[in-house]
């Protein structure tokens, strides 16, 4: 019907990309994601709801905020269908049509991992996680796995900033 096609055509349209009807649901994605597994809906799922008009069901789902856009997806799609920037454009829409609420300590890992990003040029974990603690009130539920990550050597407090800071900074620039 017209809610199905307004859907998938608002989700195209915002990608700027191959069309998701160019899936054929193959599902060589979903094998090759590693966090299919821990998804509400594996990522050629969301594809086929976002095709069935499923609007509400995907933007309110924590599958798109799960993506790590790790873009394994992408490099085994026969059709080239960008899923990694299909979930990040579903985040977007999903903060803009006001859905980001109902997983709102997600949204929360999100910006503490953007402003990670935006202050060290990558990912300082450890910063991040007290970050995101701080934001969303769960001080201590994994602090004897952090401890223990960090005395295995798996968490470094420190770590080196890209020499070209600039270019990190251009690419939030430009996409606020």
């Amino acid at each position: 019907g017209e809610a199905m096609k307004s859907f998938l055509n608002e989700v195209n349209e915002k990608m700027h990309g191959v069309p998701l009807q160019r899936c054929y649901h193959c599902r060589k994605c979903t094998a090759g994601c590693p966090l299919a597994q821990v998804m509400e809906y594996n990522p050629n799922r969301i594809i086929k709801m976002i095709q069935m008009g499923q609007k509400d069901e995907v933007l309110s789902s924590s599958t798109i905020w799960l993506c790590a856009s790790c873009e394994t997806c992408i490099t085994r799609c026969p059709n080239q269908v960008d899923i990694a920037h299909m979930m990040d454009t579903l985040r977007q829409m999903a903060i803009e049509q006001g859905y980001a609420a109902k997983e709102k300590n997600i949204l929360k890992f999100h910006k503490s991992f953007l402003h990670n990003i935006w202050i060290n040029g990558r990912i300082n974990e450890p910063m991040m996680m007290v970050e995101y603690k701080l934001l969303s009130g769960d001080l201590f539920s994994d602090m004897v796995m952090g401890v223990d990550m960090f005395l295995k050597g798996k968490l470094h407090l420190i770590s080196p900033r890209p020499k070209d800071m600039a270019t990190v900074r251009k690419i939030f620039k430009e996409t606020k």
